[in-house]
């Protein structure tokens, strides 16, 4: 409850600003960025809530017993595959985000000339499109979903009695999520570094406000990235791993997958928060409220130099 309350606070907050950023906005470099985060926002809303809802009403109503945990109903199947729709989205769209950004930064005629709203709009459906297929894989019977320790959520069928296509499933959902972590990797650098070669290129008396833009939106797509990494790696190379070891501990797990879980619900908390904090204006402002306690730790430091020192020791000689 704490977790979904906190969750659909942030990414109402977030929400709201990305539409009045986003009804303000002229640069359609800037508006594309924007409608790519609004999509990911409501994105991560609705994941937090139904999955939520779901795992709310199983844990009130004593979750499954343990003798059923190989077996599933229609609510575990939902369940599952909104599990695996709503995690796989937020990696793709981040990972789309940073390469659109990578192309504007590095080739902007190119960008100007490929990137619109409609091809935008169509991006998006495919993000979508792919996750959603993805999660209905079950669906013809290639892989499976089951209730999970301890017996409140559902999740792809790992733990006991897994096929061949249960493996490759298993491989398939992780494989998508580390690819999309590892080029939004390649981009993001690609992206950090063209424009910090840019900024030592770049003239003394120079000023380029659309160069400013770019570095703030790169800034929240390294914040979306790191959030993204630090939430979804343990999941994904725990079951990545799961597949390849063998004499696995089935008690150690348990525990690890329930944490794993629990970490990367923690994304759609955290991602609303990183365009939150990392906009321009506060940046800005943070910048300005460390300048000034640099001067005053300055002042103080000023206080104590040399001269002054000697001087008060002179007139202590003179005083002995």
């Amino acid at each position: 409850i704490l977790s979904m309350t906190l969750g659909i606070i942030s990414n109402i907050v977030a929400l709201f600003i990305l539409a009045n950023a986003y009804s303000l906005q002229r640069r359609r470099t800037k508006a594309t960025f924007l409608l790519f985060a609004s999509s990911l926002v409501v994105t991560d809303f609705v994941g937090h809530v139904i999955p939520g809802a779901l795992v709310l009403r199983l844990y009130l109503s004593g979750g499954a017993h343990p003798e059923d945990f190989n077996d599933s109903d229609r609510m575990c199947q939902f369940l599952g595959g909104s599990m695996v729709f709503f995690g796989l989205c937020p990696l793709f769209m981040g990972c789309a985000m940073a390469a659109e950004r990578c192309l504007g930064v590095t080739k902007p005629l190119l960008h100007s000339s490929l990137v619109t709203k409609t091809r935008t709009k169509i991006c998006l459906s495919v993000i979508w499109l792919v996750p959603l297929c993805v999660a209905m894989l079950p669906c013809l019977r290639l892989g499976s979903y089951t209730y999970q320790e301890p017996g409140t959520w559902c999740f792809i069928k790992v733990l006991s009695d897994t096929q061949e296509v249960d493996l490759v499933f298993v491989v398939l959902f992780s494989g998508l999520g580390l690819t999309s972590l590892a080029v939004a990797l390649v981009c993001n650098t690609i992206s950090g570094l063209t424009l910090v070669l840019a900024r030592l290129r770049r003239k003394p008396g120079s000023h380029h406000s659309a160069k400013s833009h770019d570095i703030e939106m790169v800034v929240q797509l390294v914040g979306i990235m790191v959030t993204s990494c630090i939430c979804w790696s343990p999941l994904l190379l725990n079951l990545h791993t799961i597949v390849w070891l063998c004499g696995w501990n089935i008690f150690y797990y348990k525990t690890l997958m329930v944490m794993s879980v629990r970490l990367a619900t923690w994304n759609q908390i955290l991602d609303p928060w990183v365009y939150i904090l990392l906009r321009r204006t506060v940046l800005r402002k943070i910048y300005l409220i460390a300048k000034c306690q640099a001067g005053l730790r300055a002042n103080v430091l000023g206080r104590w130099e040399p001269s002054s020192f000697r001087s008060s020791v002179n007139s202590g000689m003179q005083q002995l």
